[in-house]
Protein backbone atom coordinates (compact mmCIF):
# COMPACT_ATOMS: atom_id res chain seq x y z
CA UNK A 1 0.00 0.00 0.00
CA UNK A 2 2.85 2.39 0.97
CA UNK A 3 4.77 1.73 -2.02
CA UNK A 4 1.82 1.90 -4.01
CA UNK A 5 1.07 5.36 -2.24
CA UNK A 6 4.58 6.59 -3.42
CA UNK A 7 4.59 5.15 -7.12
CA UNK A 8 1.12 7.46 -7.13
CA UNK A 9 3.03 10.40 -6.39
CA UNK A 10 5.78 9.90 -8.54
CA UNK A 11 3.61 9.17 -11.32
CA UNK A 12 1.18 12.59 -10.71
CA UNK A 13 4.50 14.47 -10.75
CA UNK A 14 5.38 12.88 -14.03
CA UNK A 15 1.69 14.07 -15.48
CA UNK A 16 1.91 17.57 -14.32
CA UNK A 17 5.27 17.57 -16.17
CA UNK A 18 3.75 16.03 -19.10
CA UNK A 19 1.43 18.71 -18.63
CA UNK A 20 4.08 21.72 -18.57
CA UNK A 21 5.50 20.52 -22.44
CA UNK A 22 8.46 18.87 -21.29
CA UNK A 23 9.89 15.89 -23.28
CA UNK A 24 10.84 12.26 -22.30
CA UNK A 25 13.35 12.27 -24.94
CA UNK A 26 16.65 13.84 -23.72
CA UNK A 27 18.75 14.31 -20.40
CA UNK A 28 16.71 14.89 -17.14
CA UNK A 29 18.12 15.99 -13.62
CA UNK A 30 16.88 16.41 -10.49
CA UNK A 31 18.32 19.45 -8.27
CA UNK A 32 17.82 19.07 -4.58
CA UNK A 33 19.21 22.86 -3.24
CA UNK A 34 19.94 23.14 0.63
CA UNK A 35 21.24 26.28 2.75
CA UNK A 36 23.77 25.49 5.44
CA UNK A 37 26.01 24.28 2.80
CA UNK A 38 25.89 27.23 0.54
CA UNK A 39 29.35 29.06 0.85
CA UNK A 40 29.63 31.82 3.53
CA UNK A 41 26.40 30.33 5.73
CA UNK A 42 28.01 29.57 8.63
CA UNK A 43 25.79 30.97 11.67
CA UNK A 44 21.89 29.43 12.34
CA UNK A 45 20.69 33.05 11.28
CA UNK A 46 22.47 33.14 7.86
CA UNK A 47 20.18 30.21 7.12
CA UNK A 48 17.37 31.18 9.34
CA UNK A 49 14.26 33.80 7.44
CA UNK A 50 14.55 36.45 10.53
CA UNK A 51 18.42 36.71 10.47
CA UNK A 52 19.52 39.87 9.42
CA UNK A 53 21.48 38.32 6.55
CA UNK A 54 19.28 35.46 5.14
CA UNK A 55 18.18 37.82 2.16
CA UNK A 56 21.57 37.92 1.43
CA UNK A 57 22.23 33.91 1.41
CA UNK A 58 19.20 33.09 -0.15
CA UNK A 59 20.68 35.44 -2.98
CA UNK A 60 23.88 33.16 -2.88
CA UNK A 61 21.93 29.99 -2.32
CA UNK A 62 19.74 30.76 -5.56
CA UNK A 63 23.35 31.73 -7.51
CA UNK A 64 24.55 28.16 -6.48
CA UNK A 65 21.60 26.33 -7.71
CA UNK A 66 22.33 28.16 -11.02
CA UNK A 67 25.46 26.82 -11.19
CA UNK A 68 24.45 23.52 -11.01
CA UNK A 69 21.95 24.56 -13.71
CA UNK A 70 24.47 25.90 -16.56
CA UNK A 71 26.30 22.74 -15.43
CA UNK A 72 24.05 20.36 -16.17
CA UNK A 73 22.79 22.07 -19.41
CA UNK A 74 26.61 22.74 -20.38
CA UNK A 75 26.52 18.73 -20.01
CA UNK A 76 22.99 18.12 -22.54
CA UNK A 77 20.46 18.15 -19.78
CA UNK A 78 17.03 19.26 -21.39
CA UNK A 79 14.93 18.94 -18.56
CA UNK A 80 15.95 20.24 -15.20
CA UNK A 81 13.66 20.12 -11.53
CA UNK A 82 14.84 21.91 -8.91
CA UNK A 83 13.98 21.12 -5.16
CA UNK A 84 14.02 24.19 -2.83
CA UNK A 85 15.09 21.76 0.30
CA UNK A 86 15.68 23.86 3.28
CA UNK A 87 13.07 24.99 6.23
CA UNK A 88 10.70 26.88 4.96
CA UNK A 89 11.32 25.33 1.26
CA UNK A 90 10.34 29.13 0.36
CA UNK A 91 14.06 29.99 -0.13
CA UNK A 92 15.22 29.93 -3.65
CA UNK A 93 14.12 33.27 -5.40
CA UNK A 94 11.81 32.09 -8.45
CA UNK A 95 12.93 35.19 -10.73
CA UNK A 96 16.83 34.92 -10.11
CA UNK A 97 16.42 31.14 -11.03
CA UNK A 98 17.63 30.45 -14.26
CA UNK A 99 14.91 30.12 -16.78
CA UNK A 100 15.88 26.56 -17.75
CA UNK A 101 14.72 24.82 -14.74
CA UNK A 102 11.32 24.46 -12.99
CA UNK A 103 11.21 24.83 -9.07
CA UNK A 104 9.28 23.08 -6.72
CA UNK A 105 8.75 25.25 -3.53
CA UNK A 106 7.07 24.56 -0.31
CA UNK A 107 6.35 21.22 1.25
CA UNK A 108 3.62 18.58 -0.04
CA UNK A 109 3.17 17.05 3.73
CA UNK A 110 4.53 13.95 1.87
CA UNK A 111 7.61 11.33 2.62
CA UNK A 112 9.96 12.52 -0.02
CA UNK A 113 10.52 15.54 1.58
CA UNK A 114 13.89 16.91 -0.02
CA UNK A 115 13.09 14.09 -3.14
CA UNK A 116 9.85 15.40 -3.91
CA UNK A 117 9.18 15.57 -7.38
CA UNK A 118 11.73 12.36 -8.21
CA UNK A 119 10.68 9.87 -10.43
CA UNK A 120 12.23 6.99 -12.68
CA UNK A 121 12.21 9.34 -15.67
CA UNK A 122 15.27 10.87 -14.20
CA UNK A 123 19.21 10.15 -15.50
CA UNK A 124 20.52 11.56 -12.55
CA UNK A 125 20.19 13.35 -9.09
CA UNK A 126 22.57 16.78 -7.71
CA UNK A 127 23.33 18.11 -4.18
CA UNK A 128 23.83 21.39 -3.62
CA UNK A 129 24.26 23.55 -0.29
CA UNK A 130 24.35 20.24 1.60
CA UNK A 131 25.67 19.42 5.09
CA UNK A 132 27.02 16.66 7.31
CA UNK A 133 24.62 14.71 9.59
CA UNK A 134 24.68 15.98 13.20
CA UNK A 135 27.64 15.62 15.71
CA UNK A 136 30.30 15.63 12.68
CA UNK A 137 33.60 17.43 13.52
CA UNK A 138 33.91 20.59 12.01
CA UNK A 139 30.77 20.00 10.33
CA UNK A 140 29.75 23.43 9.46
CA UNK A 141 25.88 23.98 10.79
CA UNK A 142 25.65 19.61 10.89
CA UNK A 143 22.51 18.31 11.63
CA UNK A 144 20.00 15.82 10.99
CA UNK A 145 16.77 16.80 9.48
CA UNK A 146 14.92 17.91 12.25
CA UNK A 147 16.51 19.59 15.41
CA UNK A 148 15.20 16.57 17.13
CA UNK A 149 17.04 14.37 15.97
CA UNK A 150 20.91 12.88 16.34
CA UNK A 151 20.85 10.01 14.24
CA UNK A 152 19.63 8.04 11.76
CA UNK A 153 20.66 4.60 11.07
CA UNK A 154 20.25 2.70 8.75
CA UNK A 155 21.29 -1.28 8.00
CA UNK A 156 24.17 0.21 11.09
CA UNK A 157 24.84 3.23 8.22
CA UNK A 158 24.92 6.45 10.17
CA UNK A 159 22.92 8.39 7.64
CA UNK A 160 23.27 12.54 6.63
CA UNK A 161 20.31 13.99 4.68
CA UNK A 162 22.63 12.88 1.65
CA UNK A 163 22.58 9.45 2.90
CA UNK A 164 18.88 8.78 2.90
CA UNK A 165 18.03 11.16 0.24
CA UNK A 166 20.03 9.39 -2.06
CA UNK A 167 18.15 5.89 -0.99
CA UNK A 168 15.32 7.23 -2.10
CA UNK A 169 16.84 8.19 -5.70
CA UNK A 170 18.37 5.21 -5.53
CA UNK A 171 14.51 3.49 -5.06
CA UNK A 172 13.91 5.20 -8.76
CA UNK A 173 17.31 3.96 -10.11
CA UNK A 174 18.33 7.31 -9.87
CA UNK A 175 21.95 7.63 -9.16
CA UNK A 176 23.58 10.68 -7.41
CA UNK A 177 26.39 12.09 -9.07
CA UNK A 178 27.55 15.26 -7.30
CA UNK A 179 27.49 16.75 -3.92
CA UNK A 180 28.23 20.36 -2.87
CA UNK A 181 28.67 21.56 0.24
CA UNK A 182 31.19 21.58 3.86
CA UNK A 183 33.98 19.69 3.25
CA UNK A 184 32.67 17.23 6.13
CA UNK A 185 29.68 16.23 3.78
CA UNK A 186 31.85 15.85 0.97
CA UNK A 187 34.15 13.50 2.49
CA UNK A 188 30.71 11.69 3.82
CA UNK A 189 29.04 11.48 0.33
CA UNK A 190 32.12 9.32 -0.94
CA UNK A 191 32.43 7.40 2.31
CA UNK A 192 28.67 6.24 1.62
CA UNK A 193 28.01 6.91 -1.87
CA UNK A 194 31.69 5.70 -3.73
CA UNK A 195 32.37 6.70 -6.80
CA UNK A 196 30.73 10.59 -6.45
CA UNK A 197 31.56 14.01 -7.77
CA UNK A 198 31.91 16.19 -5.07
CA UNK A 199 33.00 20.32 -4.36
CA UNK A 200 33.71 21.62 -1.14
CA UNK A 201 33.04 25.46 -0.94
CA UNK A 202 34.41 25.36 2.76
CA UNK A 203 36.01 23.96 5.38
CA UNK A 204 34.59 24.13 9.16
CA UNK A 205 37.23 25.41 12.26
CA UNK A 206 35.06 24.18 15.07
CA UNK A 207 32.00 26.52 14.73
CA UNK A 208 33.49 28.64 12.04
CA UNK A 209 34.56 27.71 8.36
CA UNK A 210 37.16 29.31 5.99
CA UNK A 211 34.87 29.94 3.23
CA UNK A 212 35.45 30.01 -1.20
CA UNK A 213 34.92 33.24 -2.49
CA UNK A 214 31.15 32.92 -4.15
CA UNK A 215 32.23 33.28 -7.79
CA UNK A 216 34.81 30.49 -6.89
CA UNK A 217 32.21 28.15 -5.31
CA UNK A 218 29.89 28.87 -8.35
CA UNK A 219 32.87 28.49 -11.01
CA UNK A 220 33.70 25.04 -9.32
CA UNK A 221 30.15 23.54 -8.85
CA UNK A 222 29.45 24.04 -12.62
CA UNK A 223 32.78 22.43 -13.51
CA UNK A 224 31.68 19.93 -11.35
CA UNK A 225 28.08 19.24 -12.23
CA UNK A 226 29.48 19.38 -15.95
CA UNK A 227 31.96 16.36 -14.89
CA UNK A 228 29.87 14.24 -13.57
CA UNK A 229 26.82 14.44 -16.00
CA UNK A 230 29.51 13.14 -18.85
CA UNK A 231 30.66 10.91 -17.02
CA UNK A 232 27.04 9.81 -16.28
CA UNK A 233 27.70 5.95 -17.27
CA UNK A 234 29.78 5.82 -14.57
CA UNK A 235 27.84 6.20 -11.33
CA UNK A 236 25.47 3.72 -10.39
CA UNK A 237 22.11 4.45 -7.84
CA UNK A 238 22.60 3.91 -4.18
CA UNK A 239 20.68 0.69 -2.79
CA UNK A 240 21.15 -1.30 0.44
CA UNK A 241 19.36 -4.92 1.11
CA UNK A 242 16.17 -5.04 2.20
CA UNK A 243 14.35 -5.30 4.99
CA UNK A 244 15.96 -2.34 6.32
CA UNK A 245 16.48 -1.63 10.35
CA UNK A 246 16.29 2.14 11.02
CA UNK A 247 17.68 2.77 13.89
CA UNK A 248 16.61 6.64 15.50
CA UNK A 249 18.36 8.53 18.05
CA UNK A 250 15.98 11.43 19.31
CA UNK A 251 16.49 14.23 21.82
CA UNK A 252 14.05 14.25 24.58
CA UNK A 253 12.08 11.38 26.27
CA UNK A 254 8.23 13.04 24.85
CA UNK A 255 9.90 12.55 21.56
CA UNK A 256 10.59 9.38 22.42
CA UNK A 257 7.06 8.60 23.98
CA UNK A 258 5.51 10.43 20.46
CA UNK A 259 7.94 8.81 18.21
CA UNK A 260 7.01 5.32 19.78
CA UNK A 261 3.10 5.83 18.95
CA UNK A 262 4.10 5.19 15.34
CA UNK A 263 2.78 1.93 14.23
CA UNK A 264 5.80 -0.63 14.30
CA UNK A 265 8.21 1.09 15.95
CA UNK A 266 9.57 0.05 19.14
CA UNK A 267 11.93 1.53 21.66
CA UNK A 268 15.02 -0.20 21.39
CA UNK A 269 17.16 2.13 23.71
CA UNK A 270 17.65 5.57 25.82
CA UNK A 271 16.02 7.66 23.35
CA UNK A 272 16.11 5.00 20.49
CA UNK A 273 13.61 3.90 18.59
CA UNK A 274 13.92 1.30 15.68
CA UNK A 275 11.63 -0.03 12.60
CA UNK A 276 12.12 -2.40 10.50
CA UNK A 277 10.86 -1.78 6.70
CA UNK A 278 10.28 -4.05 3.81
CA UNK A 279 10.87 -1.46 1.17
CA UNK A 280 12.43 3.05 1.01
CA UNK A 281 8.74 4.02 0.75
CA UNK A 282 7.97 2.45 3.75
CA UNK A 283 11.04 3.36 5.29
CA UNK A 284 10.95 6.92 5.08
CA UNK A 285 7.26 7.23 5.83
CA UNK A 286 8.32 5.82 9.45
CA UNK A 287 11.28 8.31 9.50
CA UNK A 288 8.76 10.82 9.04
CA UNK A 289 5.88 9.82 11.39
CA UNK A 290 8.66 8.85 14.11
CA UNK A 291 10.44 12.35 14.32
CA UNK A 292 7.07 14.32 14.48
Amino acid sequence: MLKATIQGLALSFALITTAFGQSDDGLKVFISVDMEGVTGVVNVDDARRTGKDYDYFRKTMTLEANAAIEGAIAAGATDIVVRDSHGSALNLLPEMLHRSARLIRDWSGGPMSMMEGIDASFDAAIYVGYHARAGTADGVLDHTSSGDVTDVSINGLSMPETGYNALMAGYFDVPVVFVAGDQAVCDQARELLGNVETVAVKEGIGAAAINLHPEVAREQIRAGVETALRALGSYKPYKLQAPYTMVLTLKTEQKIFEGALYPGAKRSGDWQLTYVAQDVPELMLAYRGMRR
